[in-house]
């Protein structure tokens, strides 16, 4: 897939997840409108209902001060005796107390015929002893019994005159209390918006991470075609000249022919050495051999099989094995192996006569190896990819660097397998540092 057809893709998908959700957000708003809509008009409705239920207990409650009046031969008229203290609390002045039982009678009567069936609760204020006195708590529709129902505490009133007080404990009412907004919860859209996202988030990085590996791939196929053939090449040339007669004539021709082909058969085996480490790298957890390793002895043996590299190049090695246990449970062919790639990079990516220095230091339980070099360095932004498969760094001008982009990512599989980590420091022109930390085997080390 080209680049260009996987950036449209990209933007294509990327349009469409914005629309999608746009359209969530503006249905999310429709929705919420509406409910507040509904809302509204119930809230309205519930307010008409509870008018006309107060209207209706207020006139019968007018109507029960009136036959009481009318009872007590009282000549005189209460205006606006009835008031609404609260949504569900009214409060009827009157001229002297009362008896509770003659109230109730009056007040089961009234309510029944003007339609109230709402359960209550009545109490009589006598302004002699200031207190309320209790009558009882009445079910119309026999929902509660009258000796078994709880009173509540009826409300006192700032009133100098007698007064009943009649208390709906079961009716509430939206116009007297907070109104509160009924939203729609956005939890399940968010969820689903979030799961949508990571999706697509998660999408899209396999894309381009397998777009990358892809590309990597590619170069690395062209990279080790290009690596086989040199030396096949010239090895198809040396048995060709070998195979004339008359070499047999010149031996000093003959031995410099069968250098090279002994030169370019030992290539062509570190190049499919280095493609078998690929192939075992996801076994190697259950592929090594566990045994104890001395690595300073492993350290000066790789060491030792760069002595004539290093004598062309002129190079040198700097070893300050100072850790006092050294050895390590594991494979010793795989670290061995791993510790020739980090000196193997460190010699090859350096334009001068190379110098690497290798240590040795204990970290905690950690025998910590670091192989420092004064190479051409790492720029900042390949270092997070440094220890990924088939990555390659540029370097610049040094176009004589051959390899696979397999050695650093071994290292970091074999170091993993071994319960270690691989880090690097690194800038560029001031050459680079790779550590290799790996558990210490405390018990079967010697000073």
């Amino acid at each position: 897939m080209r680049r260009r057809t996987l950036g449209t893709l990209v933007l294509l998908a990327t349009i469409c997840m914005v629309g999608v959700v746009l359209i969530q957000l503006s249905w999310l708003r429709h929705a919420q409108q509406v409910q507040r809509e509904q809302v509204a008009l119930q809230a309205e409705q519930q307010a008409q209902l509870d008018k006309q239920f107060n209207d209706r207990v207020t006139i019968a409650l007018t109507d029960v001060t009136e036959r009481i009046l009318s009872i007590t031969k009282d000549p005189s008229d209460l205006f606006d005796a009835v008031k609404q203290e609260r949504p569900n609390y009214f409060a009827v002045t009157i001229n002297d107390t009362i008896h509770p039982y003659l109230l109730e009678a009056l007040l089961k009567q009234e309510f029944k015929r003007r339609n109230i069936n709402d359960d209550f609760e009545y109490g009589i204020y006598d302004c002699f002893t200031d207190s309320i006195v209790y009558g009882n708590y009445v079910s119309l529709n026999d929902s509660a019994v009258a000796d078994t129902a709880r009173h509540s505490k009826l409300l006192k009133l700032n009133k100098d005159g007698h007064y009943f007080g009649v208390y709906f404990p079961r009716r509430t009412s939206s116009t007297w209390a907070a109104e509160q907004e009924n939203t729609i919860t956005w939890a399940y859209p968010a969820i689903v918006s979030l799961i949508m996202f990571a999706f697509f988030a998660y999408s899209l990085w396999v894309i381009i991470r397998q777009k990358r590996l892809d590309e990597m791939k590619n170069d690395f196929i062209g990279n080790m075609t290009h690596e086989l053939k040199t030396p096949i090449s010239t090895i198809a040339l040396s048995s060709e000249v070998l195979s004339d007669p008359d070499i047999i004539n010149e031996p000093e021709r003959l031995r410099n022919y069968a250098r090279i082909i002994h030169t370019e058969n030992e290539r062509l085996r570190q190049q499919v050495e280095r493609v078998l480490q690929l192939a075992t790298l996801d076994n190697s957890t259950t592929d090594l051999r566990r045994e104890s390793v001395d690595m300073h002895a492993v350290i000066r043996e790789v060491v030792k099989s760069f002595d004539l590299l290093m004598a062309e190049r002129k190079g040198s090695f700097q070893l300050a094995l100072d850790a006092t246990i050294y050895s390590v449970t594991g494979d010793r062919v795989h670290l061995a192996n791993a510790l020739y790639n980090l000196v193997d990079n460190a010699v090859k990516y350096t334009k001068g006569p190379p110098i690497v220095r290798i240590s040795t230091t204990l970290h905690g339980d950690s025998l910590r190896i670091a192989v420092a070099d004064n190479g051409i360095g790492i720029k900042p932004e390949d270092l997070k990819h440094i220890f990924e498969r088939f990555f390659r760094v540029h370097t610049g001008n040094v176009h004589d660097v051959k390899g696979f982009g397999l050695g650093l990512h071994y290292v970091a599989a074999i170091a993993r397998a071994h319960g270690g980590k691989t880090t690097v420091n690194s800038k560029p022109g001031s050459g680079s540092t790779f550590t290799l930390d790996l558990p210490a085997a405390i018990n079967t080390s010697t000073t």
